[in-house]
């Protein structure tokens, strides 16, 4: 039996509990701390998985001889600071979405860890998902055919953030996705955001974000906090089927339809020539069956693999930062009014690994 990788989670408020009930039943890992300035909600958490030992100085955390890796579940703004610390003790790191609060601080984040030959993973949760894996699996087998488009809504009556807007808090889940299923992950040269603060929240409650894909193609992001219904799904349209993932439906996430648009081509005087000529198919429906596994679990086997091989994890560094810089280049545009916006690719892509 491999040995087991010794762990410690860094942040014990939201996500801190979902991760190190994870990382405590894999059998990849074996869960030594908690970690958090409030000593008694450390406490808390250590004591609903079984008691481990509690820590409320990160420094101490890293100096510790039976840690390899730490999971971070801290706010954005304090990930470059912890990942750097921990990269520089000799320990792995994964982190919670996004991977920082910019994306000069996630590049000094992915440049340390590799000049360090450490794992650096980005915990897009999604990713791990049955369903995102088989999305994953039917474009890269040509399904679908190629893209043409790609609609994603995340919307429901959430909590206001008092640091982040909509855009930070949501979309970077539909974000990482796309990046996740597309081949060669996500890589739009520009992006148009669109957003609105009806409560005078001080900050875009309410977002809609317009990105260009390869060969014409185009994605759209919906992300809401005000919803009064809850919507998560994701609609992929392609050349030969279109795929809806319904994320709320249990009975049948994933659905393919082979149905579609084709504008053929006509002869007319000798010379080939598209034609307005437009014919639908109408063609079943089916529904692929779904292994019932958590993702969570699944993300930590992936970030105990990466670290056994010395191989990049399927979330690593790199694509954290790539939904970082469409963040940036949102954020850019919003101040614009919507106006089309560069992304900042060029220094993200350098040594990239897919």
């Amino acid at each position: 039996m491999t040995e087991q990788l010794r762990i410690g989670v860094v942040g014990a408020g939201y996500w801190g509990p979902n991760l190190a009930r994870n990382f405590r039943s894999s059998p990849d890992w074996d869960l030594v701390a908690i970690c958090d300035l409030d000593g008694e909600r450390a406490q808390r958490l250590a004591d609903q998985v079984g008691g481990v030992r509690v820590v409320t100085d990160l420094d101490e955390l890293l100096r510790s001889d039976d840690i390899d890796a730490i999971a971070v579940a801290t706010p954005a703004r304090t990930h470059h600071g912890i990942a750097l610390a921990a990269l520089a003790a000799g320990k792995h790191v994964m982190v919670e979405k996004p991977l920082a609060d910019t994306g000069g601080r996630g590049r000094a984040m992915v440049e340390t860890a590799a000049a360090s030959g450490l794992v650096l993973m980005a915990d897009h949760t999604y990713c791990y998902t049955p369903a995102v894996l088989k999305i994953r699996e039917l474009i890269e087998e040509g399904a679908l055919g190629d893209i043409l488009f790609i609609d994603s809504v995340r919307i429901n009556l959430g909590l206001i953030q008092p640091d982040v807007d909509v855009f930070w808090d949501l979309a970077p889940h539909d974000l990482s996705i796309i990046d996740f299923i597309l081949p060669g992950g996500l890589h739009p040269t520009t992006v148009s955001a669109h957003g609105a603060d009806p409560l005078g929240a001080g900050k875009a409650c309410v977002g809609y974000l317009v990105l260009p894909l390869a060969n014409g193609a185009i994605a759209h992001v919906h992300v809401n906090w005000l919803s009064p219904t809850k919507i998560r799904q994701m609609v992929i349209g392609g050349t030969k089927r279109t795929l809806v993932w319904d994320d709320l439906n249990p009975q049948q996430r994933l659905s393919v339809y082979d149905r579609g648009v084709d504008l053929g081509l006509q002869a007319l005087d000798g010379a080939e020539r598209k034609a307005a000529t437009v014919s639908y198919r109408l063609g079943d429906t089916w529904s692929p069956a779904l292994p019932e596994k958590e993702a969570l679990g699944s993300m930590a086997s992936e970030f105990a693999a990466s670290i056994r091989e010395s191989r990049p994890p399927r979330t690593d560094g790199r694509a954290g930062l790539r939904v970082l810089s469409v963040l940036e280049a949102a954020t850019r545009s919003l101040g614009g009014f919507g106006a089309v916006t560069p992304v900042e690719a060029d220094r993200v892509l350098i040594g990239e690994t897919r």
